[in-house]
């Protein structure tokens, strides 16, 4: 993609580092390295990613481009020069996406990754690096550095989740469906609270069918876990996740939900339950509630400043979830979110 070169186009108080986090910092006896990375994406909604050096430190895996924050260095900065250096093009637009603190056996890294979708010149391996233009979805055929998986996850999200409202008008649910995702929405959570195991049985395959015409990923969240419907991803809620034993879940039955979703995703409502999140194995989250709200009036907001904390120290996707609208997207990605979900939001 070409555009006429200018500077990247950064929300005005978009989260930039605090002057510690520019430079290595120390944490116990191991150094904890800065690199800013990039999520790049053409006008096919492709993403770039190139071949390491089989001599580097995790050598012949592939990544997301960018290097180490220098000393007196904002991130943007950082992202500005790498892109310039190893692909020669110029970053127009960016915003955050996630960040992923990973410690290997020999050192530690904070990845500060940002989307990028718009760039000028041609993107080519600067360096004699190998890189391709990879379709989201095929992202996992790619073997990344440990670090990068959550990226790989959050590269392959949306950045706006429908969940839908409960209903007995399957007519009423597939017309709500249709409206939202012919606006913004790319991605829907069907959740149906007064569904009965016989009312899932008949109408999700249909909703399923729905969503692959809108083409748009489907997440099942039902308290029928044990039956099998056809989507992308399978959803707990903060009560399931309470009762997770350890990191197999149900054992023999969490390998088969990994076989047949390509996420497992789970509503959590503080910091321990993300961690708890984390280390169960989920891809992705939601984090509630952000703001009152009028379902929930007896639950105290995390508010943002809160919600950014717990995504500062997480490892996975978070949706910010409760009380917000489509007018809180950019403050909630300046907060670390993936993106915003909500019931309400596309209800009007």
């Amino acid at each position: 993609m070409t555009t006429s070169p200018s500077m990247p186009s950064i929300e005005p108080d978009v989260r930039e580092p605090t002057p510690e986090k520019v430079f290595v910092m120390e944490v116990s006896t191991q150094k904890v390295i800065h690199v800013a990375a990039a999520v790049i994406r053409d006008s096919k909604g492709r993403i770039l990613i190139a071949r390491r050096p089989d001599h580097a430190h995790q050598g012949g895996l592939w990544e997301f481009p960018g290097g180490k924050v220098e000393v007196n260095e904002s991130v943007t900065e950082a992202l500005l020069r790498e892109l310039k250096e190893e692909l020669d093009i110029i970053a127009t637009s960016m915003k955050p996406l996630i960040k992923v603190r990973h410690d290997y056996p020999d050192k530690s890294v904070l990845l500060d990754v940002w989307e990028v979708d718009q760039f000028s010149g041609f993107a080519r391996g600067n360096e004699g690096q190998p890189i391709a233009w990879v379709e989201p979805v095929k992202l996992p055929d790619f073997e990344f550095p440990a670090a990068n998986h959550p990226i790989v996850t959050a590269a392959q999200l949306p950045r706006q989740l429908m969940i839908t409202p409960d209903t007995t008008s399957l007519h009423e649910l597939i017309s709500k469906l249709e409206a939202a995702t012919s606006s913004s929405v790319a991605m829907v959570m069907l959740r149906q609270t007064q569904w009965t195991l016989t009312d899932w049985q008949e109408y999700a395959p249909f909703v399923s069918k729905v969503c692959e015409r809108l083409n748009v990923p489907l997440i099942i969240n039902s308290a029928y876990k044990h039956e099998s419907f056809t989507s992308q991803g399978l959803h707990f809620n903060a009560h399931e996740l309470a009762t997770l034993k350890d990191c197999s879940i149900a054992g023999d039955q969490f390998k088969e939900y990994r076989s047949q979703y390509a996420w497992l995703s789970v509503s959590c409502h503080n910091r321990d339950e993300v961690l708890r999140a984390e280390t169960l194995g989920f891809d992705w989250a939601l984090l509630s509630p952000v703001a009152a709200t009028e379902s929930h009036p007896e639950a105290t907001p995390l508010g943002w400043e809160v919600f950014e904390a717990i995504s500062e120290e997480a490892k996975i996707p978070l949706f910010a979830l409760g009380g917000l609208g489509l007018q809180d997207q950019d403050r909630a990605i300046r907060n670390g979110a993936q993106g915003i979900a909500g019931i309400r939001c596309w209800l009007d």
